[in-house]
């Protein structure tokens, strides 16, 4: 028989969990990896230090899964957002729009403190090597599902690796300053040179 107190124990624990990965992303994004230590991060989720250290034994583990986790859930907003996007004209602009503010949002702000940090430290830089691999996946399997076409046909995996580095791209630009206005010229360019590049 199941036991009725290990079901709330267990949904606690998962609350605790997704408090601590959402309260790493924030701090990340805010204050970048120096200032973001285990203890900032559970003080601003709101848990003990000894809780969040239960989840995640490790800094690295904290920040690797915080960053995989928010991915998944963007990725899971940007399916759903697709369904309500326009169909025929517009709607490759209103897909590498969304994409580009994907790129240019707190996520993205976290990750890059990330890849900064673990380039000079090793066991670090060995989890986000591993994340970025499958993030990346995820991603250009994400943008093939709302581009609606297969990476079967020759080109198509290249332009849509090319779409998501050039957004990338613009994120960096919009680290120091705000960019949205030269953006907007640029995602309306390369829409145009998708819709081209895939209708062939």
């Amino acid at each position: 028989m199941a036991d009725p107190l290990r079901a709330p124990q267990q949904d606690r624990s998962r609350a605790t969990r997704q408090k601590l990965l959402e309260a790493s992303v924030e701090s990340l994004a805010q204050v970048g990896y120096a200032a973001t230590t285990v203890a900032v991060v559970a003080a601003r989720a709101g848990v003990s230090r000894g809780a969040a250290q239960h989840h995640f034994p490790t800094r690295a583990d904290l920040f690797s899964a915080a960053v995989e986790y928010m991915t998944e859930v963007r990725l899971a907003e940007i399916r759903s957002q697709a369904a309500a996007l326009p169909v025929g004209a517009g709607r490759t602009e209103a897909i590498v729009s969304m994409l580009a503010d994907v790129y240019t949002g707190p996520l993205f702000r976290a990750a890059l403190h990330l890849w900064v940090a673990a380039s000079t430290e090793e066991p670090l830089r060995r989890q986000i090597v591993r994340l970025e691999a499958h993030v990346g996946r995820q991603a250009h399997r994400a943008l093939l599902e709302v581009l609606e076409v297969s990476e079967k046909t020759p080109g198509v995996r290249e332009t849509v690796q090319g779409v998501l580095d050039m957004a990338r791209g613009l994120g960096l630009a919009d680290l120091l300053t705000d960019d949205g206005k030269r953006r907007r010229g640029i995602v309306r360019q390369w829409s145009k040179i998708l819709d081209q590049a895939l209708a062939n």
